[in-house]
């Protein structure tokens, strides 16, 4: 388990305390891009589902390897969840991180930090602007991001463990992700998918960015506390708020990705920290 996501659940059981014990998953959703949760608290979270990273979902003996706890994911302890974040299970895990962004959308609705501060219906991408630095990295294929780039004939290298994922001009930029010690500790802007947290390689990036450098990570998957993140250089948390959880829910079964639920069932965040 990387140290971010270690210290975020720390830190969402110090918060919650002995509530945490009477918190159970209600509902639990595998879809083709998102995975998701609601909470018997109301609340809901997200986090990607890594398919393509799952070699041995192939066949159905295999699959049911991947995923032995199929129909029985629902009304679970929410501490169970938890516990999977520590697994070599992606799918899993998966689900452990939108047990904590949901955790987590539960302790906001209690309490407001006086440390960071919350953007509502924004999108980190548009908290920056990408003139003002000289060299930017992007970790993942954030079109969005490519193409702001691409528009400003910006200075920048795109790392992306598939470059099948790229097209146009994005092909100019790539450079594979391995080469991520050549190339981040050189970046002013440095934009980091959410993935990252559940692959783990989210803390030898950060630790590669140097001092000073403008650092975002964004995606459905990092919308939990950014209280970890904010003490290591990140400056800029790009998230969701799940408005309607059961909706939500519905539309990532059936194959939904964030162009059907932004703006419907759920909105983008964006969460800064404070100077």
């Amino acid at each position: 388990m990387n140290r971010i996501l270690a210290e975020s659940i720390s830190l969402v059981k110090d918060k919650l305390g002995s509530r945490i014990k009477d918190i159970t998953v209600e509902r639990a959703v595998l879809g083709l891009f998102f995975t998701g949760v609601k909470l018997s608290t109301g609340h809901g979270g997200l986090s990607f589902t890594p398919v393509k990273e799952m070699p041995e979902a192939v066949c159905c003996p295999s699959s049911a390897k991947a995923m032995p706890l199929s129909g029985k994911l629902n009304q679970q302890p929410v501490t169970r969840y938890l516990d999977d974040l520590a697994s070599d299970n992606l799918l899993r895990k998966s689900l452990g991180i939108a047990a904590l962004n949901a955790l987590s959308m539960a302790i906001w609705a209690e309490e407001a930090s006086d440390d960071y501060e919350t953007i509502y219906a924004a999108d980190a991408f548009d908290e920056v602007d990408v003139k003002d630095y000289g060299q930017t990295v992007v970790v993942g294929a954030l079109v969005p991001m490519l193409r702001k780039l691409i528009k400003e004939d910006a200075d920048f290298k795109v790392l992306e463990q598939d470059v099948r994922t790229l097209k146009g001009k994005e092909l100019d930029h790539y450079a594979p992700a391995a080469d991520a010690p050549l190339y981040v500790p050189e970046a002013d802007l440095l934009v980091v998918t959410g993935v990252t947290v559940l692959n783990d390689s989210i803390d030898q990036l950060l630790d590669l960015a140097k001092e000073g450098a403008e650092i975002i990570v964004t995606g459905p998957t990092a919308s939990m506390l950014p209280d970890t993140f904010f003490a290591r250089g990140v400056s800029i948390l790009g998230g969701i708020q799940v408005t309607k959880a059961d909706q939500l829910l519905d539309l990532i079964s059936q194959g939904g990705s964030g162009y059907h639920f932004y703006g419907k069932y759920a909105e983008k965040t964006v969460i800064r920290k404070r100077a």
